[in-house]
């Protein structure tokens, strides 16, 4: 799509939420103007298929949302910068008791991971790809011998397993973690049929989500 049929497409849906959805919801906009009361944090790819809201099915002011490529929470020690200050914002300020992390299947990061050759040329994304190389490193450990969709499905799992630990050295969480005010959960989010895995917390298995708070 050239970029003046995409602006055309982009400013009909602005227009529709004017006229539409806001007075639609106009109450809740209203209410939310000076403040925000997110029942968790969520975790993920800045993949453009992933639509948090749609897929929790949560509306305005629900959900705090961070996005990164990969779904990637770099240790607190390793890069002090937007991503922390969402999470400090999230645990001091809001004062979230759930934080999820959510990949999904396809992602262009895993692949990277997979075949670092694929980020040639692309030294950002190189750099940006050491945060998971946890994941990389146990995929070689523990699977030497997959390939193929097997192998991107484990280091799937093994990305999203070292973005919770990544999480765990943030201050910030790991206080809130330790006085028990915190739960994190690791998801991955099956773009083709629209299921999640969740990590068991004690085994990090990965089981199909059923809906219901265990």
């Amino acid at each position: 799509m050239k970029s003046r049929e995409a602006l055309s497409k982009i400013t009909r849906g602005v227009a529709k939420f004017q006229a539409e959805v806001y007075p639609a919801q106009r109450k809740l906009f209203e209410a939310l103007k000076y403040r925000q009361e997110p029942i968790a944090m969520f975790f993920t790819c800045a993949d453009s298929r992933i639509l948090p809201n749609v897929l929790l099915q949560t509306g305005a002011g629900e959900i705090f949302t961070e996005r990164t490529p990969g779904n990637i929470v770099p240790k607190y020690s390793d890069h002090v910068g937007g991503v922390t200050a969402s999470v400090e914002y999230a645990m001091m300020v809001l004062r979230v008791s759930l934080i999820i992390v959510c990949g999904h299947t396809d992602c262009g990061v895993v692949k990277v991971l997979a075949e670092p050759e694929q980020a040639n040329g692309m030294p950002a994304l190189q750099n940006w790809i050491r945060h998971s190389f946890g994941s990389r490193e146990r995929l070689l450990r523990e699977h030497p011998e997959v390939y193929g969709e097997e192998k991107l499905q484990f280091l799937t799992e093994y990305n999203v397993l070292t973005q919770l630990e990544n999480l765990k050295t943030h201050p910030a969480v790991a206080s809130r973690l330790l006085s028990g005010e915190l739960e994190i959960r690791g998801w991955i989010y099956d773009i083709g049929d629209g299921s999640v895995r969740e990590a068991d917390p004690e085994s990090g298995r990965f089981e199909m989500l059923n809906g219901l708070v265990k």
